[in-house]
């Protein structure tokens, strides 16, 4: 096995990815060679233009992590960010003050934008940042086409009792504390992959849904036009790592996205949403983790292999042994 591709959220893919490289180092993985290649595939739908910078968390996420240069502690950003340009922003009362820049990052988002003012697309712009940061990754944007995620929430004062919010006000502004009662991707039905992003699917050897967002991340980036046909046509097996754990996610909001899309917020839930291959869906395989054992019947009775293991991400061997796992249940 010498040709992976992940489709990747932010920080549960980024994390994922980090002990994926771990076992194909340390030889663990089963069947992968040492010098396996692995594309991540990267969900772009969270993008945002913030005083006039094109931002793109998840890419920099992924790009920031695998290059060493993640803040460990917040799982997003710069490590020993500071943020002088949030400040004076903030004094001269330019909006919006609820979503900051730091000092380190700002420089990603101004090469970004004057790379993409000057013509280049997404993905050529993102090839060119990782070669600063050398990530041991082929990344690339789901799709060089602007494409947002934008959620509905309760308002009364509106003439429609609601309002749409981009994604990034509903999570870094309201925390996702508010219900989302839909989710909206603008862009998303006219949007065409990047360049490589089909041909990373159609060549791999394996494909990994990893424990990112199964709405607003992964769900994104099996949204944009062809990616499924790709899954569907693909030889690879396809194999997916539940975000949801003990009912509940570990971080972030995939149980409000999920809840807005009807679907049931356990591993059982997102496994039957992904859906068998053999069905029209897109899973060979899904891991739940220890303590939803009892998904597993009703995941292999919707004819997906399914297996129960340790699913915490708390070093990088417990998170290779995972990916581990992972292989050895489609390639057995």
């Amino acid at each position: 096995m010498r040709n992976i591709t992940v489709l990747s959220g932010g920080m549960g893919g980024a994390r994922f990815l980090q002990g994926l490289l771990h076992g194909i180092a340390a030889g663990t993985l089963p069947g992968v060679a040492p010098d396996a290649q692995v594309t991540v595939v990267a969900n772009t739908a969270d993008d945002i233009w913030v005083h006039g910078l094109k931002v793109c968390p998840d890419l920099d996420t992924v790009m920031y992590t695998l290059g060493q240069g993640i803040d460990l502690e917040r799982g997003w950003g710069r490590r020993e960010e500071t943020w002088s340009v949030k400040t004076e922003l903030a004094e001269y009362g330019v909006e919006p003050t609820w979503f900051g820049l730091g000092d380190r990052d700002v420089a990603t988002h101004l090469v970004r934008t004057q790379m993409l003012e000057a013509g280049y697309v997404l993905s050529e712009v993102t090839e060119a940042l990782c070669k600063r940061w050398q990530p041991g990754v082929r990344l690339l944007p789901m799709t060089d086409d602007r494409v947002e995620t934008h959620v509905a929430i309760a308002d009364p004062d509106s003439p429609s009792g609601r309002r749409v919010v981009h994604f990034q006000e509903y999570w870094v502004r309201l925390r996702a504390a508010v219900p989302a009662e839909t989710v909206v991707f603008v862009g998303l039905d006219e949007s065409t992959p990047a360049p490589g992003v089909l041909d990373a699917i159609t060549d791999a050897d394996l494909v990994v849904l990893p424990p990112s967002n199964p709405v607003v991340s992964v769900g994104t980036i099996l949204g944009v036009p062809r990616l499924r046909a790709a899954i569907a046509a693909t030889r690879a097996p396809v194999v997916g790592v539940s975000p949801i754990v003990g009912g509940t996610h570990v971080r972030g909001m995939a149980e409000q996205m999920l809840t807005s899309i009807g679907v049931e917020v356990s591993a059982a839930g997102v496994g039957l949403h992904y859906g068998a291959r053999s069905s029209g869906g897109v899973l060979d395989g899904w891991l739940v983790d220890e303590r939803d054992a009892d998904a597993v019947p009703r995941i292999e009775d919707a004819g997906i292999a399914c297996r129960a293991v340790p699913l915490m991400m708390t070093d990088h061997d417990a998170t290779a042994a995972m990916a581990a796992a992972a292989i050895a249940l489609v390639t057995a």
